[in-house]
């Protein structure tokens, strides 16, 4: 299946590497850029075509188009496919604010738009691997999540699928605090001049109207620092996942404590390094659909993400339907506005996607 790429930064680079792990089923036909010398850049990196027009890209006969631009033009890429019948994509969030996020949906389904989202987080092994615990049902219904991992839109989705929440509204409050934190690692890699920097840390509180909460702890600095930890956790009647520890009620109401185990290849001997599966309980929770491949969880899910869009296009099966997408940047957006406004309540409503 071939597929188009409109355009290709950092966050595209993700999508060529699960292109090439999933060559046998789909292949990226050719890259839109803006710019023309960015784009015989590209194309002389990738040995893709790439091109500035759109029309010359559609030649290539694709059957979605995979979206990598700026939330500012996002939804007018979005409609400019759904337009030509392609389905799309995209990344989140698909607007700049909730009247755009509206709109967006308004004109979608008007065009009978075929749109997904690529939300990830819940098929990265260690989340797939705790809905899995939650959907066994051993710890019970789940009422609150407290989470320092993962930020905004990205927390909201992993917060809805782990409480259940579908639409339902919710009030939120919260505040920002600034700490010094050590600069240690970014995107252009390590940093060892001992520089300190004033890291920003947003503590929120979400309470649905059926009375689950999510309690969101996040610092800008958490995804590369070594020295900000990340951790989880889900808490339910009968038990809570503590980061990798377990702790339930079995048949007989006895506590039991137990830990899920990761096992991945190349760890201390000579293989290949390759995650394989999480195990709990003696039983796989979680396997990695691309065994052997040399890539780490996020890129794990971002190839799920595309091996998804390909059973989507073929199938009509949804997978992260443009609905959810919009509803997490919703309330990402009330999250936003909550710690401009420390001490106040924002309450959500009802939105055109969610009635």
């Amino acid at each position: 299946m071939k597929f188009i790429m409109i355009g290709c930064g950092w966050r595209a680079q993700y999508f060529l590497r699960a292109a090439e792990i999933l060559s046998d089923r789909l292949e990226v036909s050719a890259i839109v850029m803006h710019s023309e010398k960015r784009a015989q850049e590209i194309q002389q990196e990738t040995g893709i075509l790439t091109t500035t027009d759109l029309e010359t890209a559609l030649d290539t006969k694709p059957e979605f188009a995979l979206l990598c631009v700026p939330r500012s033009v996002m939804k007018e890429w979005i409609l400019r496919l759904c337009k030509l019948q392609i389905p799309v994509l995209c990344e989140t969030p698909p607007g700049q604010d909730i009247e755009e996020l509206n709109n967006l949906w308004k004109e979608v389904q008007i065009l009978h738009g075929k749109v997904q989202v690529t939300e990830q987080y819940f098929l990265q092994p260690y989340y797939a691997a705790v809905q899995n615990v939650i959907d066994s049902g051993i710890l019970g219904e789940i009422s609150n999540v407290s989470m320092s991992a993962i930020h905004g839109y990205h927390a909201i989705s992993i917060f809805r699928k782990f409480l259940g929440i579908g639409m339902e509204n919710c009030k939120i409050s919260g505040k920002t605090y600034q700490f010094p934190v050590t600069k240690t690692r970014d995107r252009a890699g390590w940093h060892t001049s001992g520089e300190i920097l004033t890291g920003n840390r947003a503590r929120i509180d979400i309470i649905f109207e059926n009375g689950k909460a999510a309690f969101y702890d996040f610092d800008d600095e958490q995804y590369f620092s070594p020295i900000r930890s990340r951790s989880w956790v889900i808490q339910g009647a009968r038990g809570e996942v503590r980061g990798d520890q377990i702790c339930y009620m079995d048949h007989q109401n006895r506590p039991v404590s137990e830990q899920m185990h990761r096992e991945d290849d190349g760890v201390y001997n000579i293989d290949g390094w390759s995650h394989r599966y999480i195990s709990f309980r003696g039983e796989r929770i979680y396997e990695n659909p691309f065994p052997g491949a040399r890539i780490n969880d996020d890129e794990i899910a971002v190839t799920d993400l595309l091996a998804h869009m390909k059973q989507y296009v073929e199938t009509g099966k949804e997978f992260y339907p443009l609905r959810e997408g919009l509803q997490d940047a919703y309330l990402s957006f009330l999250m936003d506005e909550a710690v401009k406004n420390p001490g106040k309540e924002i309450i959500s409503t009802s939105q055109s996607w969610s009635v």
